[in-house]
């Protein structure tokens, strides 16, 4: 949630007024002095190799409905980022995989709706038949000289991680 859209104090319920408060303009109540601190939307991605080619997933949704990207999606309030990056794979791929290592973050803080941050990890297939679920229209591998039009900009050094 952004701060432009919290209009009630989530304690007493009392309409907030904008203060400057812990360096910047924020939700405060007037009756209970509680402060809205957002928190950033956090998404997780795993790059899942078969040989030289990468695992991705067609978009069913949007934004950027068609196009592909690694599974992945929003990790949830205290899970741990590991297990929400398998859960993920499983969910749009049917597909076990262990999370290994994390390969590296992007920070997209100008993203009002999607992540603020999106943690990439490097996934170890361990189990399960490749089949597309969940948001996914498909799944499958591709060369990495051969990818289709990719829903998001991912850093190559992500997509050319190559296993130990």
């Amino acid at each position: 949630m952004n701060a432009d859209e919290v209009n009630y104090c989530v304690r007493c319920g009392t309409p907030v007024i904008r203060q400057e408060r812990v360096g910047r303009l924020r939700p405060v109540c007037p009756a209970c002095d509680w402060i809205f601190f957002p928190d950033p939307r956090v998404a997780v991605a795993v790059v899942v190799r078969k040989n030289s080619d990468v695992l991705l997933v067609q978009r069913a949704n949007p934004p950027r409905k068609g196009y592909w990207t690694l599974p992945g999606g929003f990790m949830d309030a205290g899970e741990d980022p590991f297990r929400a990056a398998e859960r993920e794979c499983l969910e749009e791929t049917g597909l076990v995989v262990r999370a290994t290592e994390l390969l590296g973050m992007v920070a997209r803080p100008e993203n009002s709706t999607g992540a603020h941050l999106v943690l990439y990890f490097h996934g170890e297939y361990q189990q399960g038949d490749l089949i597309a679920a969940d948001d996914a229209e498909s799944a499958r591998y591709f060369p990495l000289d051969r990818l289709p039009p990719l829903a998001f900009e991912i850093p190559a050094a992500i997509l050319h991680f190559k296993p130990h």
